[in-house]
């Protein structure tokens, strides 16, 4: 036994607690965390995709208007993202994970299953956009705490030397499920007339929300709740009321919850932009055919699927802010040079999307290891979801129409390029205090990566015990 092992071993308050919890039911607990967040991007795919005949069916007026009341209605959802995390987090810190998981993907299933059911707005008149607008909020209001919950779900269930590798698969839930929707609208674009589309075809992948969230509450409620949590619950040190939490959480932990909340700037109007945006970008502003406009970003995205696993294997040996950096440096020296790439044609298209995709992947795949653990356990679900949606609200869901706007006043096809540089400086400045905390045990009430906390596991170390 080595010298941090004997001073581990002596001081309980320092003790390294790894998760003893077998590898099968790692796995399910993962699946059970991938599954909510590929049914949220599951919707943000087929709304993305299925934009132009979603704008056509709901929203009264010409093309261009229709379609920018569509796109404002995408980030209506992200407004009241804000009091879902206010609500569902200091939830899960009270009443513990599995809970509050369950309700949030039958809301969040449920609010798409419905959207494939709304009225054209030939059939109810102002009553269609009304009713969307409603679906979209629910949306957005259990979405505020599903990511931040799954995340956290994850994130106490892995192993510390493992959880970089182990957070990368759900974000490859996030483009499995984006993928998915996208693939699923562009099927039925190429397989329908455009009438038959315009009419009922673009309900269909709305409709598919329904099992997919029944997965995910039947993934979810075969589990017990997390060791980490089920730790804190049994010492009596979770949080009493939501008073509480939230004093705690504005005296003590301000300051994670600001740089949390520019990296998730950076993070997001990249995100937003490249995934959601992008469709309506390549052929409006670009030029290429809708299906082409289509196609270019699932390519992308797709391969960016065979790179998050590795990348989360890297932070897991290197850390976590070596891959933050290199994304962030390397997407603002890029994003301009691949945007001009992108206009020259759909191989340019291609080619672009893909490299600004691929320097992302740092990013993405490590969130779910490195947001969950900048909080301690007892405030760990809502500081996560409240510093998160806030972020999100103001600038991820609103992303698509900046960048509309930004192109459409200014005639300038790099305003949006522009913008992502703008958020990735925000996320350099955020990045320079974050603790390291890859190997760092996130079990205790301290924060991970402080003196105080449980010292980090050396590699070797900790993989020779495995």
């Amino acid at each position: 036994m080595d010298a941090q092992d004997s001073e581990n071993t002596a001081d309980p308050q320092r003790a390294v607690v790894e998760t003893d919890e077998p590898p099968a039911v790692v796995r399910k607990a993962i699946a059970a965390s991938a599954i909510g967040n590929a049914t949220e991007w599951f919707d943000y795919g087929i709304y993305a995709y299925g934009v132009s005949y979603i704008s056509a069916a709901i929203f009264p007026g010409d093309t261009a208007t229709a379609t920018l009341l569509a796109l404002m209605t995408f980030a209506v959802s992200f407004l009241v993202r804000p009091l879902g995390g206010f609500i569902w987090g200091p939830l899960g810190d009270r009443l513990g994970r599995r809970h509050v998981l369950a309700i949030t993907i039958l809301l969040m299933a449920g609010a798409t299953f419905c959207v494939g059911l709304v009225p054209s707005y030939a059939t109810i008149g102002m009553w269609a956009p009304i009713l969307l607008v409603l679906l979209r909020m629910i949306q957005g209001f259990s979405t505020g705490g599903e990511y931040g919950g799954a995340a956290t779900f994850m994130a106490e269930y892995a192993p510390a030397r493992r959880r970089g590798l182990l957070g990368s698969f759900l974000e490859f839930g996030t483009l499995a499920g984006f993928s998915l929707g996208a693939l699923l609208m562009l099927g039925f674009s190429l397989l329908l007339t455009e009438d038959q589309m315009n009419v009922w075809g673009w309900r269909l992948p709305f409709l598919i929300a329904a099992p997919l969230g029944l997965i995910g509450v039947y993934l979810r409620s075969r589990l017990e709740e997390t060791p980490v949590f089920k730790e804190l619950e049994q010492k009596g040190k979770q949080e009493k009321n939501v008073g509480g939490e939230f004093k705690d959480l504005i005296v003590r932990y301000w300051s994670p919850i600001l740089q949390l909340g520019g990296l998730v700037v950076a993070l997001n109007v990249v995100n937003y932009t490249l995934l959601t945006y992008m469709p309506t970008y390549l052929e409006t502003a670009i030029g290429l055919s809708t299906d082409m406009s289509l196609i270019v970003p699932i390519i992308g995205m797709l391969s960016m699927m065979v790179f998050l696993p590795f990348a989360g294997l890297a932070s897991d040996r290197i850390g976590r802010k070596p891959m933050w950096w290199f994304s962030l440096v390397g997407l603002f020296v890029a994003v301009v040079p691949m945007f001009m790439l992108m206009s020259t044609g759909p191989l340019g298209a291609v080619i672009g999307f893909a490299v600004l995709g691929l320097l992302y992947v740092p990013q993405l795949a490590t969130i779910s290891a490195t947001f969950p653990a900048m909080f301690p356990t007892q405030v760990r679900y809502a500081g996560f979801a409240i510093a998160y949606n806030v972020s999100t609200s103001i600038f991820g869901g609103t992303a698509p129409a900046v960048n509309d706007w930004m192109v459409v006043e200014t005639g300038n096809n790099l305003m949006p390029a522009f913008y992502m540089m703008a958020a990735c400086v925000v996320g350099v400045i955020a990045l320079i205090k974050v603790p390291e905390t890859a190997r760092c045990p996130i079990n205790g009430t301290e924060t991970p990566g402080t003196p105080e906390a449980p010292p980090q596991l050396e590699y070797e170390l900790a993989a020779s015990r495995g």
